[in-house]
């Protein structure tokens, strides 16, 4: 029998990606994965995980603000983060598949309180970017129902709206839906919402700043980032929705070890 699986923030980190869908038996030709976002940006192996994602046959795919950078760059030809936001570890993974000396030039950047950040030119292109790449981005969607109503989002939603009324801004960034479900289970309560709803999955929020690098539930919400982000030091995970049943990956940093994240964090 065929199952559906929910897999957390990705952030590059393909060996993680390998592991959970090992560790949990994933069938490739028969089960469902959901990715919940942010498949890019940190770790330094995007391409691979998005290569890895495209030989799954049955998908549905959430954006996450990370993905929707990196969309805009592929639809525009320009970062809107200047290739920050550990986006210039996408664009080194894309360099290298194809095999392009990535040329990079660091500038800076004066915002308007007078802060600078780090930008990049660099010398990738949108249309480097290989076209069924460029398609699986084109084609994440900003949040998803089933027939047993549990919503997959990366951010969240209003919770007095009905979940697709939400705008891809919300879905994409809301962490008040996390920050209210975790009042609620601190003060014993349950939220109130305008639909029918069994559980809602999210990400975009790491587990690991509360102490934890295991999926946590509050009222209805699993969060299943469970800090694979190259900040985040922990985990990626993905769990079986009917069951609830999680596998995890290695700690993922330990998973890279000589990831330029790595050697700045020493």
């Amino acid at each position: 029998m065929s199952k559906t699986f929910v897999i957390g923030d990705i952030h590059g980190a393909y060996l993680a990606l390998k592991q959970v869908l090992e560790r949990s038996d994933f069938d490739y030709e028969n089960d469902l994965l959901i990715t919940i976002g942010d498949i890019v940006d940190g770790w330094s192996d995007s391409f691979m995980c998005v290569e890895e994602l495209l030989k799954i046959k049955n998908r549905i795919d959430i954006i996450g603000n990370h993905d929707n950078f990196f969309l805009k760059f592929i639809n525009m030809a320009v970062h809107p983060e200047n290739w920050g936001q550990g986006g210039l570890s996408t664009a080194k993974s894309y360099a290298k598949a194809i095999n392009l000396e990535l040329k990079i030039q660091k500038t800076k950047i004066k915002q308007v309180r007078g802060n600078s950040i780090d930008s990049y030119m660099i010398n990738l292109t949108s249309s480097d970017i290989p076209i069924s790449h460029q398609q699986f981005f084109r084609k994440q969607i900003k949040l998803y129902k089933d027939s047993n109503n549990n919503i997959f989002v990366h951010g969240g939603f209003y919770r007095h709206l009905k979940a697709n009324r939400t705008s891809l801004e919300i879905a994409m960034w809301d962490r008040n839906l996390w920050d209210n479900s975790l009042m609620a289970k601190d003060n014993d309560s349950e939220l109130n919402y305008s639909e029918d709803i069994n559980q809602i999955f999210i990400g975009h929020t790491a587990t690991t700043a509360q102490g934890t690098d295991n999926p946590m539930k509050a009222d209805k919400v699993w969060n299943i980032d469970t800090g694979a982000g190259a900040g985040g030091g922990g985990k990626l995970t993905i769990m079986d929705i009917e069951t609830n049943e999680y596998w995890q990956s290695d700690n993922v940093p330990s998973l890279y070890p000589d990831d330029e994240h790595n050697i700045k964090n020493k």
